[in-house]
């Protein structure tokens, strides 16, 4: 299971694709179940009519009241169930996406979204592990992950990492250093050069002189 795009601004709202895939060699996925946070509650729940899938949003009262935007919410969208029409649904080797629209979203570090997949032989597959279940146990399947810290992006391996826009800065002062001191010493050659030039034309014009007037004297 995946969602894509997996970063988002805080406060922002926005198109989301979740993405299941089949890993069943014989049996076909029949229904997803997304459960949405429910201490940091996205109030605002979409989603895009998919043919041949049924969706619902399911709204359930929160353990606690949270306040949203100066509002105190006590109900809201705690789950995205996708369930396939009759005779439909994610056959072996294939995969299924839906787009929904969460907003806005909460300003947190990052929203984990665990799944529910089921087949229709009966097997369940919990896409449920956190970072830290994935460390005790790497068989485990991992949760959606959306970050929503700013400046900061996926590692790839369910964690994140913040740019450092240090060693940037330091580079490119090392890189335009190292430019003027390629100038200062390339121009070197070329101002002696040029010198040298001009004290050979001098040079030939003063020759030039003297020889006349010893004409004239002449």
């Amino acid at each position: 299971m995946s969602i894509t795009p997996n970063s988002a601004d805080p406060g922002a709202s926005q198109n989301f694709v979740f993405q299941a895939a089949n890993e069943s060699a014989t049996a076909s996925t029949i229904k997803v179940e997304i459960a949405l946070p429910t201490d940091t509650p996205i109030v605002s729940v979409r989603y895009q009519a998919t043919p041949g899938w049924t969706t619902e949003v399911i709204t359930s009262t929160l353990p606690e009241p949270v306040e949203v935007s100066g509002n105190t919410i006590t109900d809201a969208p705690t789950s995205i169930v996708f369930t396939a029409d009759e005779g439909n649904g994610i056959r072996p080797g294939s995969f299924q996406q839906w787009t929904v629209s969460l907003g806005p979203i909460p300003e947190t570090g990052s929203l984990l979204f665990p799944a529910v997949q089921t087949y229709d032989d009966g097997d369940v597959a919990n896409w449920t592990a956190t970072a830290e279940d994935l460390e005790a146990d790497e068989t485990l399947k991992a949760a959606p992950v959306l970050f929503v810290e700013d400046d900061v992006v996926a590692d790839g391996h369910g964690g994140s990492s913040s740019t450092d826009h240090s060693a940037t800065e330091t580079d490119a002062e090392v890189a335009t250093t190292s430019t003027a001191t390629g100038a200062t010493d390339s121009g070197l050659p070329l101002g002696l050069s040029i010198a040298a030039l001009i004290l050979a034309a001098v040079g030939t014009i003063l020759g030039a002189v003297s020889l006349f007037g010893r004409k004239r004297s002449a």
